[in-house]
């Protein structure tokens, strides 16, 4: 096979559209633009978000309180959901929590809340406890370890 037989796999290009070429090709004259308006002329758009001078949604709407737009969410892990999938005894870290389904992905790392109940022994790897989740898992007997 040499280089000059490499073709691309059948449906998986396409032919470009050539826009102001007659009538025949249905995109002749106006070219799919239309008559007139901004939209029709060259350079014509609008930037996102532009209501033709309207006040826009993202203004009308009322802003309260402060989103730190630099905020890492982490994943949140509930103590019900490490009850129900561990065993007494197990070691729960993020790549056990990903391995058994608990969580997608863990790029901020995670954090484990106190909803649920807890009666298994587990040594709890994570980045972050909720003061109520470390006394729980701490009282069944088991390990709260920031890592």
């Amino acid at each position: 096979m040499k280089l000059s037989e490499l073709s691309p796999v059948v449906g998986s290009t396409q032919v470009a559209k050539r826009k102001g070429r007659g009538p025949g090709t249905g995109n002749g004259k106006t070219g799919g633009r239309g008559h007139k308006g901004q939209k029709a002329r060259s350079g014509g758009k609008v930037r996102a978000g532009f209501e033709g001078g309207q006040m826009p949604l993202a203004r009308r709407v009322p802003k309260r309180g402060f989103h730190n737009i630099f905020a890492k969410p982490m994943a949140q892990v509930n103590l019900a959901a490490l009850n129900r999938c561990f065993e007494d005894g197990d070691t729960v870290d993020a790549q056990a929590l990903m391995d058994k389904g608990v969580i997608h992905s863990c790029a901020n790392g995670v954090k484990v809340l106190a909803n649920g109940k807890l009666n298994k022994r587990l040594t709890v790897k994570a980045s972050a406890f909720s003061q109520s989740a470390k006394d729980i898992i701490e009282q069944a007997g088991g390990k709260a370890e920031v890592v």
